[in-house]
């Protein structure tokens, strides 16, 4: 499927839900139907806020049973360590072949930071001894430092080194292995990595950049920004925002997808949206926008988006995660299809291919750098 004449295709996501705390069966169901319907990725939050599996993990376990759809786990970067974040994140692309992502999320509470006896700020013990806790912008500074650092280390080993040379026990080539020296301003890493570069060089990087302090992070690192918006013209002004921001960090902007993150109700009708949720913009709810309606309603609002050039795709999350997941797939997506708007097939077999994004260069070996 080829996009029509002055227009690329829309990308489309969904996340994923765990109903249970311990439920590692329905997130590997979904992302399952996900694929049938050629989405590019699904997300499965994450927090240390409250029980659960983690998310990186039961992606793990989804990535034997699909073969084309982008895996996309929310990883916490505050009070963990960045080498073993990058490290697990390089693991699942390599389960998955090349369709790891990771959303970057920080942790803003003093109950979460409790919970780790290090690398969390100093609590107060009683009252008179006290320390403040990082705001949200130091938080988000430091999400970026490990976005930066995580790249660094991928690139730590070139493509053809791995961890030993061959099936001998002898050293990987010295001179493809790189030391990473990276001084943050709350961690140091020396590297190298221990995993080999990933399939993708880079995995996905995906930040939600609704609110200010992450906006400038997604600029500055992400492949993916997810922004929820209640109409096309607001759309239209964050996308010009995150482009402009990432140019004036030396990016491409157009190396960057900027989805319009949307929550869907697809139980009220086969065709139109209920009054407010159609036409130019969902109804914004406390949980954010919400579309509520049928699944053709739906495809009419992702049309007139994508056609006023609101955003390169959406980010949809199921009110009700099975019926419309279903729907979605079953119903909007044809729609889409048949009106040349979004893809029939996978084309590429890796997450980066999905979103039209290039597999990065490795800056050690492009700088012809030793260890």
């Amino acid at each position: 499927m080829t996009a029509p004449p002055g227009r690329a295709l829309l990308h489309l996501a969904a996340a994923l839900d765990r109903r249970a705390p311990h439920d590692a069966v329905t997130p590997v169901q979904q992302a399952q139907l996900a694929e049938r319907g050629a989405l590019d990725f699904v997300t499965l939050g994450d927090t240390f806020a409250r029980p659960g599996l983690d998310a990186l993990a039961v992606l793990s376990r989804a990535a034997p049973v699909t073969g084309r759809i982008g895996l996309v786990p929310t990883v916490t970067t505050t009070h963990t360590e960045p080498f073993h974040v990058q490290a697990a994140v390089a693991t699942l692309d390599w389960v998955s072949r090349g369709r790891a992502g990771w959303q970057i999320e920080v942790s803003r509470t003093e109950a979460e930071a409790r919970l780790f006896g290090r690398g969390a700020p100093e609590l107060p013990a009683h009252p008179g001894r006290t320390r403040p806790f990082p705001s949200v912008e130091a938080l988000w500074r430091e999400a970026g430092e490990v976005a930066d650092v995580a790249a660094r280390l991928w690139d730590s080993r070139e493509d053809d080194t791995g961890t030993r040379e061959g099936t001998t026990d002898r050293p990987a080539r010295r001179n493809k292995v790189h030391q990473v020296d990276f001084e943050g301003a709350t961690f140091s890493v020396k590297g190298p990595s221990t995993v080999p570069r990933p399939p993708q060089g880079h995995p996905v990087r995906v930040v939600d950049a609704t609110g200010g302090p992450a906006r400038r992070t997604a600029a500055r690192y992400a492949d993916v920004a997810l922004v929820r918006v209640t109409g096309p013209a607001e759309a239209c002004a964050v996308r010009a925002e995150l482009r402009a921001a990432a140019a004036g960090f030396g990016r491409d902007p157009d190396d960057l997808r900027v989805l319009a993150g949307l929550g869907v109700d697809l139980g009220g009708g086969e065709c139109a949206a209920e009054p407010g949720h159609g036409g130019g913009g969902p109804r914004l709810t406390a949980r954010g926008p919400l579309y509520r309606g049928g699944p053709v309603g739906l495809a009419e609002l992702i049309t007139d988006w994508h056609r006023a050039g609101a955003a390169d795709g959406f980010h949809l999350t199921p009110v009700e995660p099975r019926r419309d997941l279903e729907r979605l797939v079953n119903a909007t997506v044809p729609l889409l299809q048949h009106r040349g708007l979004f893809r029939t097939f996978y084309p590429g077999s890796t997450l980066r291919e999905h979103l039209g994004l290039t597999r990065p260069a490795n800056r050690y070996a492009t700088a012809g750098g030793t260890s």
